[in-house]
């Protein structure tokens, strides 16, 4: 049965959301463990975790649409960017894991909370840098052998998915440091602002180098950046997202509660808009269309069905219990 055009473009819309729903509320809570060794042990660590500790487990439910989803909807791409990224998403899941252990061990085991806040920030900084690189590797491009991956097993590492893999570090960091902004009182809000000011500082450096070297990777992310009429709509993310960051600069000297998480959220959208100008229509760049990719119509049709019923699901549960644990937080440990 042919694939409708406008039913996979949906799909394509709706794992955008999720992996930037994604990236967003799980890059804080890893950017916090990022940070992490910055704050001093005690009060300022206790605050920290505190802020997190009610939310961070519900936030990878994204990670778990964003990968069920390419899965489900676009099972070519899957199987083809899965086997070319598998070292990456291994230690990305490893990362995870270990972290969520450590969260828990950290309340549980006073006497090795030392180990627990170093693996704590590990597992977070591993997390990070795993998930910039897949998008380095996916970017600089996928050797496609038919319908498989025909590439080796390291082709995924090169100097462009370290520094799209630092870049997501810093960024993750500076989400973090502005969440904590908003949560955190005394000496710890003093230190966020600082390291927030400081990640911004990473952050911006980190896009420029990425958005300067993306180009050179393909002629074809040249054309849709610098050819005419492209550059008309595509000038615009750059100019904008300077903008943020001169707002973002002055409403952490101005040390605004809410209003530096909300910019860096916005920075991050136009990262996301970026990158969909880069690879439109394109899931493994110059090679696999999403029409090439997408499931039958009939199974888009039937997943579609369910996200329609679970999504509103997950984003009212999430607002519930953003707002239910709103405001700043104490230093005594969620059990």
């Amino acid at each position: 049965m042919a694939v409708n055009a406008d039913l996979t473009t949906i799909w394509a819309l709706i794992i955008a959301f999720a992996v930037f729903m994604y990236v967003v509320m799980d890059g804080f809570d890893l950017g916090i463990g990022i940070l992490f060794p910055a704050f001093a042990p005690g009060e300022e660590r206790d605050q920290a975790m505190n802020a997190i500790a009610p939310v961070w487990d519900g936030n990878e439910t994204w990670l778990v649409l964003g990968g069920g989803g390419l899965f489900a909807a676009f099972p070519l791409a899957y199987a083809i960017i899965l086997p070319a990224t598998y070292p990456l998403i291994i230690a990305m899941l490893l990362g995870l894991v270990f972290r969520g252990v450590a969260f828990e061990f950290r309340w549980r085991d006073p006497r090795h909370r030392a180990f627990w806040d170093w693996a704590f920030t590990s597992g977070s900084l591993v997390a990070a840098m795993t998930q910039g690189m897949i998008l380095g590797a996916l970017l600089q491009g996928i050797e496609v052998d038919g319908r498989n991956y025909g590439g080796g097993w390291l082709d995924w590492l090169s100097p462009y998915s370290l520094l799209t893999g630092l870049g997501v570090v810093a960024g993750y960091a500076l989400l973090g440091a502005c969440f904590l902004a908003m949560k955190v009182e005394g000496r710890a809000e003093d230190h966020a602002y600082r390291l927030a000011g400081k990640a911004a500082w990473a952050t911006l450096a980190l896009m420029v180098a990425v958005s300067l070297y993306t180009p050179l990777l393909d002629g074809q992310y040249w054309r849709r950046w610098f050819t005419m009429p492209n550059i008309l709509f595509a000038a615009n993310v750059p100019i904008v997202t300077g903008i943020l960051f001169f707002a973002l600069g002055r409403s952490l000297r101005k040390r605004r509660t809410y209003r530096p998480f909300l910019i860096a959220l916005g920075i991050f959208l136009l990262g996301m808009i970026g990158l969909g100008i880069s690879m439109w229509p394109f899931l493994v760049p110059d090679t696999v269309t999403i029409w090439d990719a997408a499931a039958p119509e009939r199974s888009q049709v039937f997943m579609l069905v369910g996200v329609a019923i679970i999504m509103p699901i997950i984003l009212a549960y999430t607002g519930w219990s953003y707002w239910v644990f709103r405001g700043k937080v104490g230093t005594e440990g969620y059990h």
